[in-house]
């Protein structure tokens, strides 16, 4: 239940975040990509907030963390791969997965768009992989 609580209230502080700072427009994010046109480096900015809030939390609790994976693993072509979808899909539509479900809440017809086709491309490589999550 403790877990539950504190999830649910990272998800709405997140949340919060996400429209207080404005990143739940598309506009937003395309204009902080466009580096060569008129780049708005506001999201660099809720970035580097971000890392600040996790680089403190994680100085206090890096003794009691259990973090999944391996960190000397090789860097894979399946996780360059990954990235480089991932980085298209946010280039063209102007969201990420948080920022697309808080516009869910919002009904705009591009997140109720792009949230069913992530989902449906999210599918598709876990089958075609076989990648259990």
């Amino acid at each position: 239940m403790k877990n539950g609580i504190l999830t649910f209230l990272a998800g709405a502080f997140f949340g919060a975040g996400l429209a207080l700072s404005g990143m739940t427009d598309p506009l937003k994010v395309t204009a902080f990509l466009d580096i060569f046109g008129f780049w708005d480096p506001t999201l660099a900015f809720v970035m580097g907030g971000a890392l600040l809030v996790f680089g403190g939390g994680y100085f206090f609790l890096r003794g009691t963390l259990k973090l999944p994976g391996n960190p000397g693993e090789k860097i894979s072509s399946n996780l360059i791969l990954g990235a480089v979808l991932f980085g298209v899909g946010w280039g063209l539509g102007g969201f990420c997965p948080g920022p697309a479900i808080a516009n869910l809440g919002a009904l705009r017809t591009e997140a109720l768009i792009f949230v069913p086709a992530m989902a449906l491309g999210m599918v598709v490589v876990q089958r075609i992989y076989r990648i259990d999550g």
